[in-house]
């Protein structure tokens, strides 16, 4: 069924990233200044002063919040809905502390904050089609990490994700959307045909990707001041569910 898709593939030689199609060069160039880009946020962070509050949480308490919020959003009892925004507002305008960092897809039936019940400035979200890691997502995701003080990365998968599902059936599609189809193709091949499996393989592939490219992310997690999982959220009943 995939037989007539052709991948033309380079590899951009920093030895973390996947292949990417020919046609988006300009990724290349992306992925190799991931490593300059590495180098200028531990400066960042070096210059960035005494630790906020947020750097005092431990990567699993900040995943326990984010769990217990999702708890809440399931039973209905949301929380951050009753917050002051005006008070939140103004003491988010001028800087974030955000405690975790979600790389989700962009699908509208997945509303991140909501998920988690966390409020402004709680969560640093990165949203892309297929929660894929490209080099402008994992600079991003580096951002959250080294000068935001990020404590949990969490890949995002959900249930019936149109990228992995139009990524299976491999159909021609209009303007750049097959630019999608690369990054989640080693889960496609891992998994089969097989949809769910499909969209939880993405999600911890992507993961292991961000954990292995980013020597930010990779350095944070050595010294215990990270926590990088997948997950995956069920559009139907509400539920994140950790994928080991």
């Amino acid at each position: 069924m995939h037989g007539f898709i052709q991948h033309h593939s380079v590899a951009c030689g920093c030895g973390g990233c996947p292949d990417v199609p020919d046609d988006q060069g300009r990724r290349r160039f992306l992925c190799a200044a991931l490593g300059s880009a590495a180098i200028a946020a531990g400066a960042v962070i070096s210059s960035a002063g005494p630790a906020s509050a947020q750097s005092t949480l431990a990567p699993d308490d900040v995943l326990k919040a984010m769990m217990d919020g999702n708890r809440r959003f399931i039973d209905g009892r949301l929380q951050s809905l009753n917050e002051d925004l005006s008070i939140l507002k103004a003491k988010t305008a001028e800087k974030q502390e955000p405690f975790a960092a979600v790389l989700s897809c962009a699908d509208s039936r997945v509303p991140v904050e909501f998920v988690f019940d966390q409020s402004i400035g709680q969560l640093f979200v990165v949203r892309v089609a297929g929660n894929i890691a490209t080099p402008e997502i994992i600079a991003s995701l580096e951002y959250g990490v080294a000068v935001l003080g990020t404590r949990l990365l969490m890949v995002l998968g959900h249930s019936n994700c149109g990228a992995v599902k139009a990524t299976i059936e491999g159909k021609a599609v209009p303007g750049q959307i097959g630019a999608l189809y690369a990054p989640i193709w080693p889960a496609v091949n891992a998994a089969g045909d097989n949809l769910d499996a499909a969209i939880d393989a993405n999600a911890k592939m992507q993961a292991t990707l961000i954990s292995r490219s980013s020597t930010v992310i990779a350095g944070a997690v050595k010294e215990g001041k990270l926590r990088v999982l997948a997950a995956r959220y069920d559009i139907a009943s509400g539920v994140v569910s950790l994928l080991g």
